[in-house]
């Protein structure tokens, strides 16, 4: 398929409704306003497809955007192409998953990250935490460099309160990621969650709410699947 092929098919599946809604989420025009079940039968179509990933990414279009990184070749994207990729990603939707996603699963998830977290633009900054989460919840335990992780939750126990409001939301995040998907960091991880938990996000007058580690752990306990590592982040 190609870019205008996909795009036109796109515009036929948008819905104003589906649109209203996801303004309120911080998905910002341009975009048709496509459900993710539409876009699941394109990607199957086309499966992985580098190059038309960063044509679809480059149409600057929120829904064309949230495809690209579905069919993205994880492993091929260069940390020029992520930079460019997180500059650009100003809805909500694909700075805090379609670019962590793609970041995490690919070859520079964690220096990408790591430098992501400093920057002052907050949608980069909030990919940079929500890729460090994405990346934790994939890399096996023994393969984590522990002493970087406790580090980085002491940065946040000391810095969330007074960040940009997405990076508060993406740093708590990464605090109950660690809890779940790093077994020797769970206690540590929870003792820092429960001392930063009246933490306010504006949610933009929608029903979500901040998650809150404990609770959050509780449920995955509850499953028997707390430590369980991902396989794959996308969806």
């Amino acid at each position: 398929m190609t870019v205008p092929e996909i795009m036109t098919e796109l515009q036929a599946k948008g819905s104003e409704s589906i649109k209203n809604v996801l303004v309120k989420h911080g998905v910002k025009e341009p975009f048709f306003g496509v459900k993710i079940e539409y876009l699941k039968p394109i990607q199957k179509k086309i499966k992985t497809d580098y190059q038309l990933a960063k044509d679809l990414y480059a149409t600057g279009n929120a829904d064309a955007m949230y495809l690209a990184g579905l069919i993205a070749d994880d492993e091929q994207m260069t940390p020029g192409d992520l930079d460019n990729w997180a500059e650009k990603a100003l809805s909500q939707n694909i700075s805090e998953y379609t670019v962590p996603w793609v970041a995490a699963q690919g070859k520079h998830g964690f220096e990408m990250a790591m430098k992501w977290i400093d920057s002052p633009q907050e949608h980069i900054a909030a990919a940079g935490w929500s890729t460090l989460n994405n990346f934790i919840a994939l890399t096996p335990d023994d393969k984590l460099d522990l002493p970087a992780l406790t580090k980085l939750m002491a940065r946040v126990k000391d810095h969330i309160h007074g960040a940009q409001n997405r990076v508060k939301y993406t740093m708590n995040g990464f605090v109950v990621g660690v809890a779940c998907y790093v077994t020797p960091l769970k206690n540590e991880a929870l003792a820092i969650a429960n001392s930063i938990k009246d933490v306010t996000v504006d949610m933009n007058g929608t029903s979500c709410k901040l998650p809150r580690a404990a609770d959050y752990v509780s449920k995955l306990e509850a499953r028997g699947a707390l430590g369980k590592k991902k396989k794959m982040v996308k969806c």
